[in-house]
Order: structure tokens, then C-alpha cells, then sequence
């Protein structure tokens, strides 16, 4: 049996303002097109399905169109996704009845009766092209601190030791429907220990990631960990069979270089026999532009070499970061007005200050804070943040802005 796992698509992304719709319909076609190229028996998609829990109707057509393609192209697919901490886990499963019989198992939640873990919604069979069962998934969706039982003993973390005591339950539940011969995969959407972040995009979970799971809450005989949250595809713990498949796109500028990827599993007789990462290519670059100074950034933008042809929803993303060695309240503007009507997107604009960076208190002398006159004051902060000095009408308009305030001053 080949299964392909994939996870955090966090369709109906917005990036810096522009959206990703085009980018995502190019992966979700190349994505059925893998399915069909490796004779893939199963799709496990590990959360973060929507980048909101409250997502446009363009990302929702996405998703069901592409599930109902799915089913039309490969009725025997055997598809399981669950939710991620992007995720709304109730709106995920509304339409479960219908997704059902797509062959679609949709788990958005942990549900309990009472009190005990109801398993039948997690242990979801995936089968081989024969239609015989090759594997069971345990479909374990992100879990939030009051989906946890209780931890009351001394000296144990409660959100790391009540996830081992889910996760326990869960698997318990899976190795109860096993047959010789079936593989146990099963999924999370979570922090592991040892993970790589990607700070500007990625939201901390169950306690801020200071809680991060270590890799032996799943069993050394697991086949397949199909891991979603982390958008850098990585093992985890030296395991090659713990795998986050990391985001199909760039979800920020950051993670341009990253390997962006879905992962193709092989099983037979109940073991990973082969892993293969599939590599998802790139529709929409994202372009640099670094400089000294606001001249030599706008020169550069000027020569900065773009394709003409592309559609607009093709165009690149652009970040900007220039040296200030003093202010220039009019940047934004002037690098705009060089920009227009150039097939680009200019996403982040960031000003890197190149002052001494100076403590205001740090005289160089011991004179304490409180003897500085404002203009003195003044001075110090402009000299962290600017290595040029002040212009002339700058110095002045300040002086006359001191003497208004002491000439009011009770």
C-alpha cells in the first residue's frame, strides 16, 4: 500500500495582504496528479486544512472541489484528514455524512462517552488497491488542554503527560482492530521536542510550545507518524518514520528555503518499507532586495530583472530592507511609485536602523539620566538610531517645540 502525506495547506492564506488562491489550486492539482502518477492507495492530510477557523467560500471550494475531484479520478482512495490548531474542528466535521461517501473520514475532534475516549471515529481502515485492508489510521486530530483527561500526580508535566495518556487510549483502540499482515499509522497535529519553527508564521500550541511532546508518546513499532503543525518537513527524534511533511508553499517570507513537499510511504506486511519525498514546485517566487541605503535600494529596484509575461496571480512576492542612516519618512512612497506598473508584489519593507545603538543613559561620562536637557536627550536618541546627524530644520523645529512646552508650563 503507498499512502501520501501531506499537512498544513492553510488554504484561504492571506500573505502580507495577497492572497494565495492561485498557488494553492496549482498544488492541489499537481497533488491529485502525484496520486495518480505512484498509484497512491491513501491521502492523510495532518491538519491545518484552512489558515482560519473561519475560512472564505473561495478556500472552502478549494478543499471540496478537490475532494470531489479526488473521488472522481480514484474511487478507491482512501482519504483521512484531521484537524489543526488553525482549524475549526466542529466546521471541519459538518459535513462528514456526505464526506463519508466520498470515501473522506473527517476528524475535526476527540469525543467522549462517558467520560471514556470514543475511538470509533479515529480508527479509520485504509486499503489497498485489491480493496483488502492494508493499514489502520489512527486519526488523532490537534489537541487542545481541555480535550485532555486529568493528570493529578506530582511531578508530571499535565499537558505533555495528558496528551500520552490520549494518544495511549487512541492507539489502544487502533491495535484493537489490527489484522497480521496491517501497518498502524497514525497522526498529530503538534509541537514535537526538537522540532524547527518557523517563527513568523507558525502559532505556538498547547502551552505556548514550552509543553513540546517527546517522540516515545508514539509506540517504536508505529509504522507511519503523520505530522502536521511544523512547516519545515523534518523527522523528529532520529525516527524516520515521525515525519512532519512541512507546508506545500511558503506560508511566510521566511520559509522560502524550505523544502517544500509531500511524502510518499510504501507498507507491506505491517512496515514502512519506503519513503520517498515528493518535491512541490514553485509558482510564485519570492524576490530580495537588500541595500545601504534608500539610493542604492531604489537603484536597485529600478534594475531589479522581471518576467512580463506572467499572470498577475503569478507575479513575485518582494522584501525590501534598506539601511537608514537617517530618516526618510517617504520610503514607502518612493519605493512604490519606482514599483508601479512592474509585474511584482511588494509585500515587507523594513528599515534597519544604523545608529550606534546606544543606551540613552550611556553618557560615556557616569552623568546620570536626569541631568540631560532635552535637547541632550534629544541628540542620544537620534545617534542610536541614525549614523548621520540630525538635519539642521529637524534640530530646529524641535528646539521650537521645547520652548512652546516651557512657555506653557505651569
Amino acid at each position: 500500500m503507498r499512502l501520501i502525506h501531506t499537512a498544513d495547506w492553510h488554504l484561504g492564506q492571506m500573505l502580507h495582504g495577497f492572497p494565495r488562491e492561485a498557488e494553492h489550486a496549482a498544488f492541489l492539482e499537481w497533488l491529485l496528479d502525484r496520486v495518480a502518477e505512484y498509484r497512491a492507495d491513501a491521502l492523510v492530510v495532518a491538519g491545518d486544512v484552512f489558515d482560519g477557523q473561519n475560512p472564505p467560500v473561495s478556500a472552502l471550494t478549494q478543499f471540496y472541489r478537490f475532494l470531489a475531484r479526488a473521488r472522481a479520478r480514484f474511487p478507491g482512495l482512501s482519504v483521512v484528514v484531521v484537524a489543526g490548531n488553525h482549524d475549526s474542528g466542529t466546521r471541519l466535521e459538518a459535513p462528514s455524512p456526505l464526506l463519508a461517501e466520498l470515501g473522506v473520514q473527517v476528524v475535526g475532534g476527540v469525543a467522549r462517552t462517558g467520560g471514556a475516549l470514543d475511538p470509533s471515529r479515529l480508527v479509520v481502515p485504509l486499503r489497498a488497491a485489491d480493496g483488502t485492508v492494508a493499514a489502520r489510521c489512527v486519526a488523532m486530530p490537534y489537541l487542545r488542554a481541555a480535550d485532555l483527561p486529568p493528570v493529578a500526580e506530582e511531578g508530571l508535566d499535565p499537558l505533555v503527560e495528558g496528551v500520552r495518556r490520549l494518544y495511549a487510549e487512541a492507539e489502544a483502540a487502533g491495535r484493537a482492530h489490527l489484522r497480521p499482515g496491517e501497518a498502524l499509522v497514525l497522526t498529530g497535529h503538534c509541537y514535537m521536542s526538537g522540532g524547527a519553527l518557523s517563527e513568523l508564521s507558525e502559532r505556538k500550541v498547547l502551552g505556548g510550545n514550552l509543553h513540546a511532546l517527546p517522540v516515545d508518546i508514539f509506540p517504536g513499532d508505529a509504522a507511519y507518524v503523520a505530522l502536521g503543525h511544523l512547516h519545515r518537513a523534518q523527522a523528529v527524534g532520529g525516527r524516520e518514520g515521525v515525519r512532519y511533511s512541512g507546508s506545500p508553499i511558503p506560508l511566510a517570507l521566511d520559509e522560502d528555503g524550505y523544502l517544500h513537499q509531500v511524502v510518499l510511504a510504501e507498507f507491506a506486511e505491517g512496515r514502512l518499507v519506503g519513503r520517498e519525498t515528493l518535491r512541490v514546485p514553485r509558482t510564485v517566487g519570492i524576490r530580495r532586495v537588500r541595500a545601504d541605503t534608500p539610493e542604492d535600494a531604489l537603484e536597485a529596484l529600478k534594475t531589479l530583472e522581471l518576467d512580463p509575461t506572467l499572470p498577475r496571480d503569478r507575479w513575485p512576492y518582494l522584501e525590501v530592507g534598506v539601511g537608514l542612516p537617517a530618516p526618510r519618512p517617504g520610503l514607502r512612497e518612493e519605493v512604490e511609485a519606482v514599483l508601479a506598473g512592474r509585474p511584482v508584489r511588494l509585500c515587507k519593507l523594513t528599515a534597519r536602523l544604523t545608529g550606534d545603538g546606544a543606551a540613552l543613559a550611556d553618557t560615556g561620562a557616569g552623568a546620570d539620566l536626569s541631568e540631560l536637557e532635552p535637547e541632550d536627550v534629544f541628540l542620544r536618541l537620534y545617534a542610536r538610531d541614525h549614523e548621520e546627524a540630525p538635519d539642521p530644520a529637524l534640530l530646529a523645529a524641535f528646539r521650537e517645540l521645547v520652548e512652546a512646552v516651557e512657555e506653557t508650563a505651569p
